[in-house]
């Protein structure tokens, strides 16, 4: 497992940009996937977007509701996953956390992940 803490999150006007990282220590597997996920109030956690190298190509995946409003990045040389949030709705509101695991394939399913950090809260107001 690694540590995650997550940081960015705040208030937003519908619109708006926000822009979510997560710092990541204790990570030496060179395949991995690490995802950002969000519950709001509620309701389930719901899958946002991932990040997945297999050993051979990187690739990034979107939830539906987010594709070409989020982009996932992760800058391995600060060891930090990001999330750039445009075009922010109210239905963006919750908690967002950061989530990663050795193993490339699921990227979609929480329970494929075995590192999770404490979440940041994101609140949308219209």
């Amino acid at each position: 497992q690694v540590d995650l803490v997550e940081s960015g999150g705040g208030w937003m006007q519908t619109g708006g940009p926000l822009k979510l990282s997560c710092t990541i220590s204790g990570r030496t597997f060179t395949t991995y996937k690490m995802g950002w996920f969000r519950q709001a109030p509620g309701k389930e956690r719901e899958y946002v977007a991932a990040i997945a190298n297999n050993g051979v190509v990187v690739t990034t995946h979107y939830a539906n509701s987010v594709k070409r409003r989020f982009t996932i990045t992760l800058d391995n040389a600060k060891n930090t996953l990001y999330l750039q949030m445009y075009s922010l709705k109210p239905g963006d509101t919750g908690i967002y956390f950061c989530a990663a695991d050795p193993r490339s394939v699921g990227v979609a399913a929480d329970y494929e992940y075995d590192s999770w950090g404490r979440g940041t809260q994101v609140t949308v107001s219209s």
